[in-house]
């Protein structure tokens, strides 16, 4: 009777998330970012743990623009936790249209602000790309348009469950040039493949979520945070780029794409990887601090975060 349960749970969970993603993909935008914005503002209201954890994450941004010894007022950092929900309301909007979308509405809503053409001039040196992005606007945005420029990127991602779920999503992305690689012990192998053919790939790096990260100082206190995009531009030559994809102003989705940090073997391959990962997070301070309420971080991700 259990599993019979477990399998109607699974079910309606697909089907509903299946349909929600269509309903928005398919119904006018204003309407779909209407009812977007309405959950938003309701869970952000609610509070709950999410609210709490963000908070944390919120007061790390935000303390780390203070004077040595002066905390954030705390009414500031709760205004900007909560506009990290309307935030990431738009973000599944996005994501739920972007399938529906043709090329010219792709190309007439992205934009590079800077550094579009470091990812061209790796690209043509034919030794594959790792782009490390952070958990901040949308980063499909730049993986479809870079699709339309005859630059598709392999990306790794978490696992949804149920699984007929997961391979929905990973099929939408598969229709957008993107191809999804399930976060795993086989994903690896396949961005590496992917870079010895000289592709892009895509890896969201700040977060250890399989709990194997390097040690690093992220937002003045230590935590770790994956190596793997590290690991694999020094084992195979690939340019390693650090990227971001905002979401705005407006309806646009703006890029900036840091210069390629320099991957010259200088020790160990542990101590390279250690000095690479501490690279990145320092990238990722900066983008994250030009827009925190992009940021969507609701769960543990510091050692402190954790009872």
């Amino acid at each position: 009777m259990g599993e019979v349960k477990a399998g109607w749970r699974s079910t309606a969970r697909y089907l509903s998330y299946r349909g929600l993603g269509t309903a928005m993909g398919r119904m006018p935008e204003p309407l779909a970012r209407g009812l977007a914005g309405g959950v938003a503002r309701v869970m952000a209201w609610r509070g709950g743990p999410d609210l709490q954890m963000n908070q944390r994450h919120m007061g790390r941004v935000l303390g780390s623009e203070c004077a040595d010894g002066v905390q954030p007022d705390p009414a500031l950092v709760r205004r900007w936790s909560r506009r990290t929900f309307a935030a990431y309301g738009h973000y599944w909007v996005d994501g739920a249209r972007l399938p529906f979308i043709d090329e010219e509405g792709v190309r007439s809503r992205f934009r590079f602000a800077r550094g579009g053409e470091l990812i061209r001039d790796a690209v043509a040196q034919g030794r594959g790309v790792v782009i490390a992005l952070p958990h901040v606007g949308s980063w499909e945005w730049g993986g479809a348009w870079l699709a339309l420029e005859r630059m598709p990127m392999t990306a790794v991602v978490e696992r949804l469950e149920p699984e007929r779920l997961f391979e929905w999503f990973v099929e939408q992305r598969a229709a957008m040039g993107l191809t999804a690689v399930p976060l795993g012990d086989g994903s690896g192998a396949a961005i590496l493949r992917a870079l010895k053919e000289g592709a892009v790939t895509g890896l969201v790096s700040d977060r250890d979520l399989v709990g194997n990260g390097v040690e690093v100082e992220f937002f003045g206190e230590r935590t770790t945070l994956p190596g793997g995009a590290a690991t694999l531009a020094l084992r195979t030559g690939a340019a390693l780029l650090p990227a971001v994809v905002y979401s705005g102003p407006g309806r646009w989705h703006t890029g900036v794409v840091h210069p390629p940090l320099d991957t010259t073997r200088r020790g160990s391959l542990r101590a390279d990887v250690a000095r690479l990962t501490q690279e990145l997070a320092h990238c990722f301070e900066e983008f994250i601090r030009r827009h925190p309420e992009q940021w969507h971080l609701y769960q543990p991700n510091w050692p402190s975060d954790r009872p």
